[in-house]
């Protein structure tokens, strides 16, 4: 898909979002972090992971866990390539699982998109687990398919059983 006509959201089948999203899994999984944030749109970007209680907050008005636009997440991702992110050096070992996607209706240049996910990770001896549920709103920008938003929405009453959230879902 190289010419922007032949990419339109209107049409856009959920094999290739599936692609796409599996491809992000793959990045995270293998640690990219640079390559990740090449998936994401150039501008008006947002990665949001609400707290347990409210799943729905709204992070100009309730605390969430993550509320990263493009400047925090490229900090975030910088931070956590280092040696002095001491919660992921050495880096844990995850596998991001992306199942039941579902695509909505086109509106406004954007592709709603939820999708079921678990991230395992792996870190000193330990298993730990992430459940929930992604809200993506993909665009295309220069032909090709990108992250607009993405909010993570954790099932998970508690984050006892992962302990913390020093990873990227």
């Amino acid at each position: 898909m190289t010419a922007a006509t032949e990419l339109d959201l209107a049409t856009l089948g959920r094999a290739a979002v599936e692609d796409f999203l599996y491809r992000e899994a793959a990045l995270l999984d293998d640690w990219d972090l640079d390559g990740w944030l090449t998936l994401w749109a150039e501008q008006g970007t947002r990665y949001v992971v609400p707290c347990n209680d409210t799943p729905d907050g709204d992070p100009a008005q309730d605390l969430v866990l993550i509320d990263d636009d493009e400047l925090r997440m490229r900090l975030r991702v910088e931070r956590l390539n280092s040696r002095k992110a001491h919660r992921e050096y050495p880096h844990s070992r995850t596998n991001h699982q992306v199942y039941n996607v579902v695509l909505g209706q086109p509106a406004d240049r954007h592709l709603p998109v939820t999708a079921s996910f678990t991230v395992w990770r792996f870190r000193n001896g330990k298993a730990s687990y992430y459940v929930g549920r992604y809200h993506y709103r993909l665009v295309v920008e220069r032909s090709e398919l990108r992250i607009r938003s993405k909010r993570a929405v954790l099932d998970m009453t508690e984050l006892r059983p992962a302990g913390d959230l020093a990873i990227i879902l």
